[in-house]
């Protein structure tokens, strides 16, 4: 009976016997030495500060347009004879070209009639003429006072000078109809578009094609209104623009000038629009080994010349931060700065009367950076561990 009840109850006596060992261990516990928590130093690229001479270019985008197109209107009518086969979409013409002509034959008629019009009309003014030397020699010894007109036939010589001047009139407008069959290129140029074919009939002021002028072309610029105050002079034609644009492949650039300001601000978007010169945009005349022609209707990238201005630092845009730059003096302290920025453009911001040459700017940043921060920069050996700001001593002017 006996070892029954101490085998039941033997599970209770190793559970006790637990509690009991557990209970003198928690008494008999150390407590671990405290260490001091180590802080991690950030690590920061930097970039050197340098001073330099530079012009505050002006970013602008445009689509290339002809400075002169015409529509090819004909001034006479009938049915197209021939077409030439420059004159086509694309087609390059040359100032006199013959694009096409209307035919001529009622017109060739009309010159015959013009001219013989004219023929009749002088050979009255010359049997005129003679009959008022006959009339002066018959009142030759009149003597009653001066003779009448009439009788002189200066009337009738009036009537045949006036028919013969309306004759030539009628000669000269049959002749320019007559030239006016054959529709020629008015200046240098490419075939926007043709609207006739061969053997259409063609009335007067009927739309033949449009053709654009291939010496000069333009391209409208937009810029803020506030960047007018960079350049040396908007009315200045020896402002340079220079345009670029991805062309068979690769970039190509081409030089022109700013020649004019449209001098008002555009309704919809606020801006201020520059018009662009480039001449011989299609190499025409000058064309060089790898040049491209510049073609109207693309859209190109520009950058505007503008005023050349002296200290200026220019640094990538990301590490100016709320007008702060965040600067690492020799022991590695982070110093925030405000910074006076004059203009910024999608890479770079440029900064005048700020930096120095030779100050270090971190190029890295991260949250929390302010004054008296202690980093470690790339590159550099580590440093003697300095003990940093209190908290009270750092500057409010910390950017984040």
């Amino acid at each position: 009976m006996f070892k029954t009840s101490l085998r039941r109850l033997s599970p209770f006596f190793i559970l006790l016997l637990f509690v009991v060992g557990a209970g003198l261990l928690m008494k008999t516990k150390e407590t671990p030495e405290q260490k001091p928590e180590d802080m991690p130093i950030p690590i920061v690229d930097i970039t050197s500060v340098e001073q330099q001479t530079v012009s505050l270019n002006l970013p602008s985008y445009g689509v290339v347009t002809p400075k002169y197109k015409t529509q090819l209107v004909t001034e006479v009518q009938g049915r197209m004879l021939t077409i030439s086969p420059q004159f086509v979409a694309g087609g390059i013409v040359k100032k006199g070209d013959q694009l096409a002509q209307i035919e001529p034959s009622d017109y060739e008629a009309d010159l015959m009639q013009a001219e013989a019009t004219l023929a009749q009309a002088t050979a009255a003014l010359n049997e005129e003429i003679a009959r008022g030397e006959v009339a002066k020699i018959e009142f030759k010894g009149y003597d009653k006072g001066l003779p009448p007109e009439l009788g002189l036939r200066i009337p009738q010589l009036k009537k045949e000078q006036a028919n013969v001047k309306y004759a030539q009139a009628a000669l000269a407008r049959a002749q320019r109809n007559l030239e006016r069959t054959i529709i020629r290129a008015p200046f240098d140029g490419i075939i926007k578009a043709r609207n006739v074919d061969l053997g259409q009939y063609v009335t007067l002021g009927t739309n033949l094609g449009e053709l654009y002028d291939t010496s000069i072309a333009e391209i409208r610029l937009p810029i803020s209104n506030d960047d007018l105050a960079y350049l040396e002079s908007v009315d200045n034609p020896d402002t340079q623009v220079t345009l670029s644009a991805s062309l068979a492949g690769k970039e190509n650039t081409w030089i022109g000038n700013i020649i004019r300001s449209e001098g008002v601000i555009d309704a919809d978007n606020r801006m201020v629009y520059l018009v662009a010169e480039i001449k011989d945009p299609y190499l025409r005349e000058h064309k060089t080994q790898g040049s491209l022609p510049l073609k109207y209707g693309s859209f190109v990238n520009a950058v505007i010349k503008g005023r050349t201005v002296d200290g200026i630092v220019k640094l990538p845009r990301h590490v100016v931060r709320n007008e702060h730059v965040a600067l690492i003096n020799d022991n590695n302290i982070v110093e925030m700065r405000h910074v006076n920025v004059v203009r910024s453009d999608l890479q770079n911001v440029f900064i005048k009367d700020s930096l120095k040459t030779g100050e270090r700017v971190a190029i890295t940043h991260f949250n929390n950076m302010a004054n008296g921060q202690l980093v470690k920069v790339i590159g550099e050996e580590t440093k003697p561990a300095q003990t940093p700001a209190p908290e009270s001593s750092l500057a409010a002017t910390g950017v984040k």
